[in-house]
């Protein structure tokens, strides 16, 4: 029985959804990365592409929080770490294995390192807005 009856069962996204996250991330981290040379191309398109990174990345590091949180939630929940010893069917090597896992999830701080990316994606278009807006002219 789950401690925190509320929660839903993990379900794993969508196709459409993970394969989106992916490409999000991907034409994100091509747009910061050509940024530099969309300066000396285009100089008016440096915003807008700027925009489009930074907004994507807060979607796809989001996106990334989220799982990991429901991850680290359906190991807590279900007390699966805890279990891998009792469940019969599993070598010795397969238990290491699978302890190894969820350990590695459980302990990772891979969750903050998306909230802390995401909030900062909020942060720099914030800057960018208040100084748009308060110090050109």
């Amino acid at each position: 029985m789950l401690e925190n009856s509320h929660r839903e069962s993990p379900r794993i996204a969508s196709r459409f959804k993970i394969y989106g996250a992916m490409f999000l991330g991907l034409s994100t981290a091509i747009a910061f990365r050509a940024l530099i040379i969309i300066d000396h191309i285009r100089p008016d398109w440096v915003r807008a592409v700027w925009y489009f990174a930074v907004l994507g990345n807060f979607l796809f590091f989001w996106h990334r929080y989220q799982i990991s949180q429901k991850r680290k939630h359906a190991i807590h929940d279900h007390r699966l770490i805890e279990k891998i010893d009792t469940v019969t069917g599993f070598s010795l090597e397969e238990r290491e294995a699978l302890t190894y896992l969820l350990q590695s999830i459980k302990r990772s701080p891979e969750n903050i390192n998306y909230l802390i990316i995401s909030c900062f994606s909020l942060v720099a278009i914030g800057a960018d807005l208040i100084i748009n807006h308060f110090f050109k002219g």
